[in-house]
């Protein structure tokens, strides 16, 4: 199933999603307005939302409350991207000045809490206490996520198990409460709510491992920031990793130092050579797909249905983007 029709599936639960963003989105402070629009409205993907919705029709949920979780996890999401980018002094992001860039890190900072705070006031209003549960448990584990990023940054020794515990607590964590949720909405049994999950979880370690190649193969009109951004801010991702196992000494050390000293830009490309002779970048796709194959493994639980089947092409999607 390819992009378009799956957009033409989810049309319209997902324009009433964007409705209630924009709606919740006000404020009687004219800069969170302000903020807050110029980041939603600054071209993401809204692909967790959009698993929500999906999720939500694959499991025939009755209601209209997956059309406010979905808004939640947009929220959640949102937050992190304007806090992320005041961590990693980011100017740059879907081709736009960040947020942090374009108003300051101070108001970016506190715009996020605000929209932390707005999506826990739209949980209470579904009146479940499992979904605040796992949502609270989420934005949790994606903070502390962002904290373990934080502590492999400029250390050339974070191993592939430290960095894939980074990656699932700080992305793939939100996906699978995507999904995860829709079956807690549709009161499925605990198998059916585990298979969710574990699709989301898949899902989003495969979306994160191409975005961690996409920062060394996509130029800056595809991705919408500078390429080699994570090897200037020191972060040792699979790529590195992987490489610096296999790599002559000597190039092994040329990563390390770029690691340490958190200003590889310069050395970008020698260290894209390496990259490539190593094959690193092969093994890291390779990894992607596996996970997207357990992602579709996971939804053999379900009945066959149009939505199932658009989860099914957005894992393979994940593992093949170019952008």
């Amino acid at each position: 199933m390819k992009m378009d029709t799956i957009k033409q599936l989810s049309d319209a639960d997902m324009t009433a999603v964007n409705e209630l963003i924009y709606q919740e989105l006000s404020s009687d402070v004219a800069l969170i307005n302000q903020i807050a629009v110029y980041i939603v409205n600054s071209g993401g993907k809204r692909i967790r939302p959009l698993l929500t919705v999906l999720a939500a029709q694959a499991m025939q949920v009755s209601s209209d409350h997956h059309i406010k979780l979905a808004a939640i996890i947009e929220f959640i999401h949102t937050s992190t991207l304007l806090h992320d980018d005041v961590v990693d002094e980011s100017a740059l992001r879907r081709g736009k000045d960040t947020a942090n860039a374009r108003f300051g890190n101070a108001a970016s900072v506190l715009v996020g809490d605000f929209l932390y705070s707005r999506s826990f006031q739209l949980m209470t209003q579904l009146r479940n206490l499992k979904v605040m549960d796992i949502l609270a448990d989420a934005t949790n584990v994606i903070a502390e996520g962002e904290v373990m990023q934080l502590i492999n940054c400029n250390d050339p020794d974070t191993t592939e198990a430290r960095y894939f515990d980074v990656i699932y607590c700080k992305t793939a964590k939100l996906f699978e409460a995507a999904t995860r949720l829709a079956a807690v909405l549709a009161e499925k049994d605990p198998a059916i709510e585990q298979a969710m999950a574990d699709y989301g979880r898949y899902l989003g370690t495969a979306f994160q491992l191409m975005d961690d190649i996409l920062d060394y193969t996509a130029d800056q009109a595809e991705m919408g920031k500078q390429q080699g951004d994570d090897l200037a801010e020191g972060k040792p991702t699979l790529p590195l990793i992987y490489a610096m196992d296999r790599a002559e000494p000597e190039q092994a050390q040329l990563i390390r130092n770029a690691i340490e000293q958190g200003d590889g830009r310069d050395q970008l490309d020698a260290i894209l050579t390496i990259l490539e002779q190593t094959k690193a970048l092969d093994y890291c796709r390779e990894r992607a797909y596996q996970e997207a194959l357990k992602a579709v493994e996971s939804l053999a639980v379900l009945p066959e249905s149009e939505a199932k089947q658009a989860l099914i092409s957005l894992a393979y999607i994940a593992a093949d983007r170019q952008a």
